[in-house]
């Protein structure tokens, strides 16, 4: 079985440690890294390519919503969970918007926080109860699948993806022409279609034929 590649990143070192027992703990997860800070959190986090990251949004040289803004824009795969003590609407919504795909108080038992890792790594959106009042759902699936990411250009490595879906390649020949797994083909193409309103494969070609990118295949 594989095992969900968990990475924490929080600032306090007690708490870093009690997660990673969590984690460790599961038969299903296993803790892949850590960090104490934004910024090492963002370069970590890039070379490790962790499934799943626990996300603390106080953290010093970056903030855990701009960790997440800069994480989810080059590495879409990675699905972060934001983890705050905070139960302040105003947090959820940035953090929403920059791309998180979850938001868990962090007084919250063990066990909600085991099953938000295993929703979220499904591709659920998942909200802590005691805050999932202050949002309706529609806005969460709004901000999460049509938000602000949409209008992002898309990444060096999405417009690779593109071509090759618009050139007749399964997710399976991308996954070995790029050395990248399925599971990273197919979270590239969701993102593809989000940020360009794009709804299958036949628009995929449309668009790479406007852009002249077929035009030497």
């Amino acid at each position: 079985m594989n095992k969900l590649r968990v990475f924490v990143a929080d600032d306090h070192a007690v708490l870093r440690d009690g997660l990673k027992a969590l984690v460790n703990a599961q038969a299903d997860m296993e803790i892949v890294g850590e960090s104490d800070n934004g910024r090492t959190t963002y370069e970590l986090a890039k070379e490790l390519l962790p499934d799943i990251l626990l996300m603390d949004i106080s953290m010093p040289e970056l903030n855990g919503i701009e960790a997440t803004e800069l994480l989810k824009a080059e590495c879409p795969a990675i699905r972060i969970l934001a983890l705050s003590a905070y139960k302040d609407k105003s947090y959820l919504d940035r953090l929403l918007k920059a791309g998180a795909s979850g938001y868990v108080l962090k007084l919250s038992a063990a066990d909600e926080l085991i099953e938000a890792i295993r929703l979220v790594a499904a591709g659920e959106v998942y909200l802590d109860p005691q805050i999932a009042d202050r949002i309706t759902e529609s806005y969460v699936r709004t901000q999460f699948l049509r938000g602000e990411t949409r209008q992002r250009e898309l990444t060096a490595r999405e417009q690779e993806v593109l071509r090759l879906i618009a050139q007749g390649y399964s997710n399976k020949e991308i996954s070995n022409e790029l050395t990248i797994s399925v599971k990273t083909v197919e979270s590239h193409k969701t993102n593809i279609m989000q940020k360009l309103e794009l709804k299958n494969r036949t628009g995929i070609v449309r668009y790479a034929v406007r852009q002249g990118w077929l035009q030497d295949t």
